[in-house]
């Protein structure tokens, strides 16, 4: 088997190859959706919902209504008094899931007869609605694969464990939702080595063009695996392209770090350091117990209007796991989300409009997030003025200006049933329509940003991952 050696061709350039891979590699499963069924029909879970008081090894604090694990270790639910100075909910409370470790997300990389593959991994979480999905190589919190709970050892740990002896793609520290998590973060890592690696039952390798392919389809790329892709350095010199002046051309010249762009980068850096200092958000950790709006009720807490999320517990049983059986709380997300990016070619360079969008448990204030990211349901019971700015003109759009459509699940390890439509739109105005917290931003730019900690969020990463995605079709 013939191999470039690491390193000797520019990144972009190879992950360009990889993403241009046309037809199935010889090292990849004679059929996928073969090989996805096999295995969904081979990692056997069980969840049942239970009330929180009847959840193993957890329990609330008799003073706070805290609920945590007896081992002091995983994560904790506690409550959050938010305010927010002159916008249109300048207060609420709410559950939020404390979880300080720093986890893993870490992709496997190497080359087969020249051409980058990913090591993936087909992995049931218990809030999956379909069960399995494609997970990174290593999806795991600290407690999990410092084997707190008991359990195996978590496959491939070692290469992200040692990154300085292998060649280092990407390692960067990314957030999670900021309205669920309280300043969650995770070590988003791809490592390329050239040594042979056993192929574990569960596990497979696959082009960037198959990922590609598969991002395209409802409920299988999940959240983790959207996350780490994004920080991929794909903007580069020679990102694909089928030709031509279309949106595909637009799409791979913003992928250009010689492309025109309507802010230059330390202007984006700029503003985004202002919006961090101007927005007056403070957020405290409370009390669970007497959480204003929210209610105990069937051994679940829930918002009294019925909306938004609850936190439930669940009793797990696996096979294919680290740990054969498990209880523990999650958060029941009560509708189907949607993010949406708005697009616009701007001089031929395909633009992508950010918004600067606080989120109490964001370590700084704010990150950028896709044009819309709601969930439609709530505005029902939400002030019109706080209804997003491009809710109706992304959900009115044209077929013809769709460019991506999905619905993916977020989180399973924590969400249960958490699914989000993700939305690419191309707007077609002349119109401004930035404002004061709205930028266009070119790819290139949310690559240069996304070699940083906290600038984009976990939504604008997904969504940029599934941008990437459309390139070379």
């Amino acid at each position: 088997m013939s191999r470039v050696a690491t390193g000797s061709r520019p990144i972009d350039l190879r992950l360009a190859e990889s993403a241009l891979a046309g037809a199935r590699t010889a090292t990849e499963p004679a059929s996928f959706t073969d090989w996805f069924a096999e295995q969904a029909r081979r990692a056997w879970m069980r969840v049942e919902r239970v009330p929180l008081d009847a959840l193993a090894d957890w329990s609330a604090d008799a003073r706070s209504g805290v609920i945590g694990h007896r081992s002091g270790r995983f994560f904790t639910v506690e409550g959050l008094d938010v305010r927010v100075a002159d916008a249109p909910v300048d207060r609420w409370s709410q559950p939020i899931i404390n979880q300080p470790e720093v986890g893993i997300l870490g992709i496997l990389a190497k080359e087969f007869d020249g051409v980058l593959h990913f090591l993936m991994q087909a992995k049931a979480e218990p809030g999956n609605r379909n069960g399995l999905q494609l997970s990174p190589t290593v999806q795991a919190t600290r407690s999990n694969y410092t084997r707190v709970h008991g359990g195996n050892p978590v496959p491939y740990l070692r290469y992200f464990q040692r990154p300085e002896a292998y060649q280092v793609i990407a390692n960067v520290r990314q957030s999670e939702q900021g309205s669920w998590f309280w300043r969650k973060r995770n070590r988003n890592m791809v490592i390329e080595v050239t040594e042979e690696i056993e192929l574990l039952d569960g596990f497979c390798w696959l082009t960037l063009a198959s990922l590609h392919r598969l991002l395209a389809v409802d409920d299988l790329i999940n959240m983790d695996s959207r996350t780490v892709l994004s920080c991929l350095p794909f903007a580069g010199d020679h990102v694909p392209c089928s030709g031509g002046g279309g949106f595909d051309a637009a799409l791979a010249r913003s992928c250009n770090p010689g492309a025109d762009s309507v802010h230059s980068t330390a202007e984006l850096l700029g503003w985004v350091t202002d919006m961090r200092t101007r927005i007056d958000l403070r957020a405290d950790r409370v009390p669970l117990t007497g959480l204003p709006d929210w209610h105990y009720a069937e051994g679940a807490i829930a918002h009294d209007s019925g909306l938004f999320f609850e936190v439930i517990g669940v009793e797990v049983q696996a096979f294919g796991r680290e740990v054969a059986d498990w209880c523990q709380p999650m958060f029941a997300v009560r509708e189907t989300g949607l993010v949406a990016s708005v697009v616009r070619r701007i001089g031929g360079v395909l633009h992508v409009l950010v918004q600067a969008r606080a989120e109490p448990g964001f370590v700084d204030v704010i990150e950028l997030a896709p044009a819309v990211q709601c969930t439609p349901a709530n505005h029902d019971y939400l002030p019109a003025a706080a209804s997003p700015r491009f809710l109706g003109a992304v959900l009115g759009a044209p077929a013809d200006r769709v460019r991506f459509d999905t619905t993916l699940s977020e989180e399973g390890g924590r969400f249960y049933h958490a699914r989000t439509r993700y939305l690419v739109v191309e707007d077609d105005g002349d119109t401004d329509i930035e404002g004061d917290r709205y930028r266009w931003m070119t790819l290139h730019q949310g690559a240069e940003l996304l070699r940083h900690s906290y600038y984009l969020n976990i939504q604008a990463r997904s969504l940029l991952a599934c941008l990437y995605s459309v390139t070379g079709r």
